[in-house]
């Protein structure tokens, strides 16, 4: 079952808070919590009027859910960290909000940006970004209103295009505002044009009644006085008319529900609206906006005040002809206290919409795409689920700093950072950081230090380890690190950004040793594709591992797949796909392929496993049915074990570079605590994955 949609539009003035009202009561006769989100909203959360929308739907639906979890970003945020260099962290952010709505709803109806700031084609990839990233199938809204049929089908097919191309799934499209007999033929034209395949489509004719402002929200738009009137605000703006001509011809101008624009001192006019309000002959005026800054005399007051049926009087402090274009501008909207446009809006909807059809459709619907982003956040969140103490052993480095105060800020796990007490404390300030919950151990002068040298003399003293060169082992931050993992101190360690990988996994060979029924200490990649995650093994350790060493890669990855919510479909990789190849590498992924099957009938029963495989074969379905039609791995594989070293580093750093993919790791595997490496090249976010990774591995082992 999907757990989310995300409504976007082709354009501003689409009509998407029709439809997300529509939607939303359509849900929540489905669903029982359903929530709200709002990736970007223009007006700033401190401002008197906060966003329209959230206040819409949170108001018609009592979702009793705060204002501030309903949204990602203000567009001043956004603004702002586009200026820093920050794109990532407005991703970053929509997506940490979103979760977090997540965790208390079971549905969330996400309703994407209002084309208010910036050009369409650059908001249309925003939302298509950020539809693809909180994993949502989409609906899209298309504006008809005052376009010929050519122009409403390019806007569609532009934003299709832009959504497919990244990756977002289309399940409808409404056609909103169209001219009422055109619906079945812009279906047509769409349909033979191909711009809608297996999404559903629908059509919504202009309701000119939902497309009029009240009194009330010109009057919020201009800042202006009410001086009369209050209680009528709700009006409804069906057109305006400036009264600047003499009376004769400013009445035969007068039509149902105007607004009439007149300079404040002109008593003529505003005599002449109270008798067009009191006529049964003329039609019926929404209001009077008195412009200048001028105010009725007392005589004419007096009068206004003696009418028992009289509409809202407006005063601004603006000429007549600069608020006529303001006026002219203001945008529509539906109101929370607007009973009567929201009644006739959900009617709209259940007449034009198959709200059955729609319904089945998106609670169906669940997207399989998992970008980067998505992938991060989640490991992330798992890390945090119950936190977990690593130690750093490189806690002079600046990278390792920055990370940690990353870590400590947002919670995910508890650190201890190894090395020269003072240079590290000097390194905090110079730096400018806070890191006032790490634990700093300066090893040589650390309390345990005697009880760790003693505990590694005894682990090696079959070596001919003295206690003099254990005492110097233990001086090693990296080695010293280990031993806490080792004694219980603290649950994984990460190392590598200014250490070689050998001098981060030796100690754990020495100390920790590997699990029960295994021999060798692995690795994989988490290689983050656009749409989806794969394992690759063994990317980084092993350079020729034999037959059963292979079984254990495989094996061993099947299981870090699965601790990271990846379902395990297990490749084992050749130059030939099943038993048509000959030659030593193909016999011997052969016999690792039989021998893990063997292996995972015990340790872990049902899994999918099959070799030896070819790449293509393994990923792509067409492939697959043409070279191992027989096989339930083939076509649909998650994890991929390659027969060497060569091979593996090679193709996980190919498609790192040319496809883009975020290649997360090596992620160590096959010892009986997590001590996991960093390459000298690590970014700050690479040592923050890495090290989520490690505390989800040390939960994995105490499960």
């Amino acid at each position: 079952m999907s757990n989310n949609l995300y409504i976007t539009s082709t354009e501003a003035r689409s009509g998407k808070s029709l439809i997300s009202l529509g939607v939303m009561e359509m849900l929540l006769g489905k669903i029982d919590r359903v929530g709200f989100f709002r990736p970007i909203i223009n007006m700033d959360p401190g401002l008197k009027n906060p966003d329209n929308d959230i206040n819409l739907i949170s108001s018609r639906f009592n979702l009793e859910i705060p204002y501030e979890k309903m949204y990602g970003c203000t567009s001043k945020d956004v603004e702002n960290l586009i200026a820093a260099g920050k794109d990532e962290e407005i991703l970053e952010r929509i997506i940490r909000k979103y979760n977090q709505l997540t965790e208390i709803c079971d549905f969330v109806l996400c309703e994407g940006t209002d084309f208010a700031s910036s050009t369409a084609a650059f908001e249309l990839d925003i939302n298509a970004e950020i539809s693809k990233n909180l994993g949502s199938p989409v609906l899209l809204v298309a504006n008809a209103y005052q376009k010929s049929m050519d122009d409403t089908l390019r806007s569609i097919e532009l934003s299709i295009d832009s959504l497919s191309e990244k990756g977002s799934q289309i399940i409808a499209t409404i056609v909103n505002r169209i001219e009422p007999k055109e619906g079945k033929r812009i279906v047509k034209r769409l349909k033979k044009r191909g711009l809608i395949k297996k999404q559903l489509v629908y059509t919504i004719p202009d309701e000119e009644y939902l497309g009029k402002p009240t009194v009330g929200e010109i009057a919020d738009i201009l800042g202006a006085e009410v001086l009369y009137g209050k209680e009528q605000l709700d009006r409804h703006v069906y057109n305006f008319t400036v009264a600047a001509m003499q009376l004769q011809n400013f009445l035969t101008r007068i039509d149902h529900g105007s607004l009439i624009i007149t300079p404040g001192d002109r008593a003529d006019v505003i005599v002449a609206c109270l008798a067009a309000v009191s006529s049964t002959s003329m039609e019926n005026i929404s209001g009077i906006l008195l412009t200048g800054d001028l105010k009725p005399e007392e005589a004419i007051w007096k009068l206004i005040k003696g009418f028992s049926q009289m509409v809202p009087i407006l005063s601004v402090k603006d000429n007549t002809f600069p608020t006529a274009a303001i006026v002219d501008k203001v945008h529509a909207i539906i109101s929370p206290d607007d009973d009567r446009k929201i009644t006739r809006a959900l009617a709209v909807f259940e007449k034009n919409i198959d709200v059955v059809q729609l319904g089945e459709e998106i609670v169906k619907t669940r997207t399989a795409i998992v970008t980067p982003k998505m992938f991060e956040y989640e490991l992330v969140k798992k890390a945090k689920k119950h936190r977990q103490h690593i130690v750093l052993p490189e806690g002079e480095e600046e990278r390792i700093l920055r990370a940690a105060e990353t870590l400590l800020r947002r919670e995910v796990v508890d650190i201890t950072l190894l090395g020269d007490e003072q240079r590290i404390h000097g390194r905090i300030s110079e730096l400018g950081l806070r890191l006032n919950n790490a634990d700093i151990i300066e090893p040589s002068k650390s309390r345990v230090f005697d009880e760790y040298v003693q505990t590694y003399f005894e682990l090696r003293k079959h070596r001919g380890i003295t206690v003099e060169n254990a005492r110097d082992t233990m001086s090693d931050a990296t080695y010293f690190g280990t031993m806490m993992i080792y004694k219980g101190n603290a649950d994984g360690m990460v190392s590598g950004s200014v250490h070689s990988t050998a001098d981060t996994i030796r100690p754990a060979f020495e100390i920790i040793k590997t699990k029960a029924g295994f021999s060798i200490v692995s690795s994989v990649f988490f290689m983050c594709l656009a749409e989806k995650v794969l394992v690759y093994g063994d990317c980084a350790v092993n350079p020729s591992p034999n037959a059963n060493q292979l079984a254990e890669i495989a094996l061993s990855s099947a299981h870090t797949a699965k601790a990271f919510g990846i379902d395990p479909v297990v490749a084992l990789l050749s130059y030939s796909t099943g038993k048509s190849g000959s030659g030593e590498d193909v016999v011997r992924v052969r016999e690792a392929t039989k021998i893990a099957k063997e292996m995972a009938r015990e340790s872990y029963p049902g899994l999918k496993i099959d070799g030896p495989i070819q790449y293509d074969a393994a990923v792509e379905p067409s492939v697959a049915k043409t070279k191992m039609p027989e096989s339930d791995v083939a076509g649909r594989a998650t994890v991929f074990i390659f027969p060497d070293l060569n091979t593996g580093n090679n193709t996980y750093k190919a498609v790192q570079r040319s496809a883009g993919a975020v290649a997360i790791g090596p992620v160590l595997q096959g010892l009986k605590q997590p001590v996991n490496d960093l390459s000298r090249g690590c970014t700050i976010p690479d040592i923050v994955n890495t090290v989520a990774i490690t505390a989800i591995q040390a939960q994995s082992e105490k499960a």
